[in-house]
């Protein structure tokens, strides 16, 4: 079993922007989804967690090694694949790989194509190994980027971000892997797409503003919201009316008018109708920060 602890990590930026913001959190074997907005702070860490990075305060360790301290120990049991994981367009996927291998330090050549061909069989590439990487669909380039992050045997794998653009077939092969992947290490799971982390991680966090606004399991995070959500279709043009009278949640559009979620610990009347909270109102009750809900 891995631990990965964090204690206090702090990180302002020279234009000011405080990134973050006295975070701390523990996180052991699985899948854990780190799940915020935008400009919540999450690439932030997992920049600084890969030691792309200087905090300013705080520290980081996984199992012994302290990740500040000890920056080259950590990158030997480190995958990372960062949100534009720059692929060489002109070689094969084979010649990525290897190529990859010999930076990670495997210098003996049979044990490095033994290693390549694992890999590559297990992203379901390997019939596609002597094809260049420029030909590759994006889900096909994200698998190719799982496979560099286990060059090594690592404890820890950071993703970020990884299925922006990819069609839903795509997703689906991508999330198989990183179950796969998630048994024997940590892998944190970094995205702005509530269906990531509710389709396969069994514990999270909420980013936001450079804090951590939530830290639990999914199912605890709507359990908590159980009973004070409720919807409605409204028109456009009583939109901003709902919104001075009600907490709305979300609104998103339905058939050309607006369907709000608001957050009551009463029954509001006026026709909302309660519903079962999902991950995505747990999501905007924690960012939308004029009301912190829950």
């Amino acid at each position: 079993m891995h631990k990965l602890i964090i204690k206090d990590l702090s990180k302002t930026y020279a234009n000011g922007v405080k990134a973050l913001d006295k975070i701390s959190i523990e996180i052991e074997n699985g899948l854990f989804g780190l799940l915020g907005p935008n400009g919540a702070g999450k690439s932030s860490l997992m920049r600084t967690l890969a030691t792309l990075q200087e905090a300013d305060s705080g520290s980081a360790k996984i199992n012994e090694i302290d990740i500040f301290q000890q920056p080259h120990e950590l990158r030997q049991v480190l995958g990372y694949l960062p949100q534009e994981f720059g692929v060489y367009p002109r070689i094969s996927a084979e010649q990525l790989l290897d190529h990859l291998a010999i930076l990670k330090g495997i210098i003996n050549s049979s044990e490095r194509k033994g290693v390549v061909k694992y890999l590559l069989n297990k992203v379901n590439l390997y019939d596609q190994r002597k094809k260049s990487v420029k030909g590759f669909s994006g889900g096909m380039k994200q698998r190719i980027g799982i496979a560099q992050t286990l060059l090594g045997n690592p404890k820890l794998i950071i993703v970020d971000e990884p299925t922006a653009g990819l069609d839903p077939g795509e997703r689906n092969r991508f999330y198989n892997l990183l179950a796969d992947v998630g048994k024997e290490v940590i892998v944190i799971l970094s995205t702005h797409i509530v269906d990531d982390v509710r389709e396969l991680c069994t514990k999270m966090a909420i980013m936001n503003g450079g804090r951590i606004v939530y830290h639990g399991t999914p199912d605890e995070a709507m359990n908590t919201l159980q009973g004070k959500v409720y919807q409605k279709i409204v028109s456009r043009e009583t939109l901003d009316a709902y919104a001075e009278k009600y907490q709305i949640i979300s609104n998103k559009m339905v058939g050309g008018k607006p369907l709000i979620h608001i957050y009551s610990d009463t029954d509001p009347k006026n026709n909302f109708e309660e519903v079962k909270p999902n991950l995505e109102d747990v999501f905007f009750s924690k960012i939308n920060t004029s009301h912190q809900l829950v």
